[in-house]
């Protein structure tokens, strides 16, 4: 990830920043309701919204990736890593969600499968990034007009691509990225879903299912018990 896409805590310290936040919150909880007795791990810059869930989560860990410097403060658990080696055991996890990671990363194909081995085998992804056809994106006043933006569906792609299968898909900031229109932020919203196509909202919001039967080589047979005469 890039050093230059990081005001990050001071976008999200400002009243517009707290206005995005609370409009990108309301999504991602209605796709996650609850995450009672779950463990959940949050990857790039999830601090914002591990509080929609910490309360009932199991546990609840927000992992900064380690060139993006030390982790913001706050409350629970929050540490810094290497995005390509998580410090953390196979199969760790029930749900994954990834915000202001996926653009920003050094090594999509390395973050992916890293997700991948700390998920348990029915574990969900959750993954948040600017879409390259909203205004967000190109928007360099805030984080989402950094990095690499993504569409819907090469989101879509790319997880399943790295042996995820796409469950939901979703999205966020239909409000344009000032101040005097995030203060009018949920009618914006409302307006915006209602009237225009999610492929111009500012974030694609997706949802997806770690596969285990990707994973299995094309072609493999089960093992068989031969019986050979004595």
């Amino acid at each position: 990830m890039g050093a230059e896409v990081h005001g990050l805590a001071t976008f999200y310290g400002s009243a517009p920043g707290a206005a995005a936040s609370r409009l990108v919150a309301q999504r991602l909880r209605a796709l996650w309701p609850s995450l009672r007795g779950l463990g959940l791990l949050g990857i790039g810059h999830a601090t914002p919204y591990m509080p929609l869930w910490e309360a009932e989560a199991a546990r609840a860990i927000a992992l900064t990736p380690a060139q993006l410097g030390p982790p913001p403060a706050g409350p629970g658990a929050r540490l810094a890593a290497a995005e390509d080696a998580l410090p953390f055991p196979d199969l760790s996890f029930d749900r994954v969600l990834l915000v202001h990671g996926l653009e920003m990363s050094e090594n999509v194909r390395r973050l992916l499968r890293e997700i991948w081995r700390v998920l348990k085998d029915d574990g969900r992804l959750m993954v948040v990034a600017p879409n390259r056809r909203g205004i967000w994106a190109h928007s360099e006043h805030t984080p989402f007009g950094h990095g690499q933006p993504y569409s819907p569906g090469q989101v879509t792609r790319l997880l399943e691509r790295h042996l995820f299968r796409v469950e939901r898909r979703d999205s966020a900031l239909y409000t344009p990225p000032y101040a005097p229109f995030l203060r009018a932020g949920n009618a914006w919203e409302r307006c915006g879903r209602a009237i225009w196509p999610a492929r111009y909202a500012g974030l694609a919001i997706v949802e997806a299912q770690k596969d285990l039967l990707a994973a299995m080589p094309a072609g493999a047979v089960a093992a068989r018990r031969v019986v050979m005469p004595a």
